[in-house]
């Protein structure tokens, strides 16, 4: 018979293995920084002539810990070279989203119409918003990876993107008195 401390040795492997199959976000992005240079590098593997305001902009996209809006892009990229300006900005979003390296994301319109970017990670996420705070968070899953493979053979289509967006209350927002929840 097994003593109690290798039943509970069994169970944290257990969750372990079970934490490497599914990652969830505290509010950054799961895939923020996990590789540096990679719009770069995709677009350059295209012929994609990339000018030093571009650089700018895929780098500040590339290094984003948060779901960014188009002048949030702008803002920071004019830190660095003032001379980018709008339209480029939405030119290389045009760009990268026809290439299939961006998403654009209305995260539930828990913030107005405002539209948000990201880049794609390894693997396809949720996105999860409190309808309260406006708090992200993302989450990846196995589970989510069988339900897309369930829904390619049950359509016939071999599915290359995944956008899912959840809305609800954190804990922290279900505590709060109905009327106090102030999504900005």
């Amino acid at each position: 018979m097994a003593s109690a401390n290798q039943t509970r040795e069994a169970a944290g492997k257990g969750r372990s293995r079970e934490n490497n199959r599914r990652r969830v976000s505290s509010g950054e992005r799961l895939n923020a920084h996990s590789e540096p240079g990679k719009l770069r590098t995709a677009l350059a593997r295209r012929g994609v002539r990339l000018t030093r305001q571009r650089r700018v902009l895929l780098d500040i996209m590339d290094q984003a810990e948060q779901h960014l809006t188009a002048d949030s892009i702008l803002e920071r990229a004019q830190k660095i070279d003032p001379r980018v300006h709008r339209v480029t900005v939405y030119r290389t979003l045009e760009m990268l989203k026809s290439h299939g390296l961006l998403d654009e994301l209305d995260l539930l319109h828990i913030h107005g119409h405002r539209h948000y970017y990201e880049s794609h990670g390894p693997r396809d996420h949720i996105h999860v918003a409190c309808l309260g705070c406006g708090k992200v968070r993302e989450v990846e899953s196995d589970l989510f990876e069988q339900l897309k493979r369930q829904v390619e053979r049950d359509t016939g289509i071999g599915i290359t993107v995944a956008r899912v967006e959840i809305g609800g209350y954190c804990d922290d927002c279900r505590m709060k008195p109905p009327g106090q929840h102030a999504a900005s």
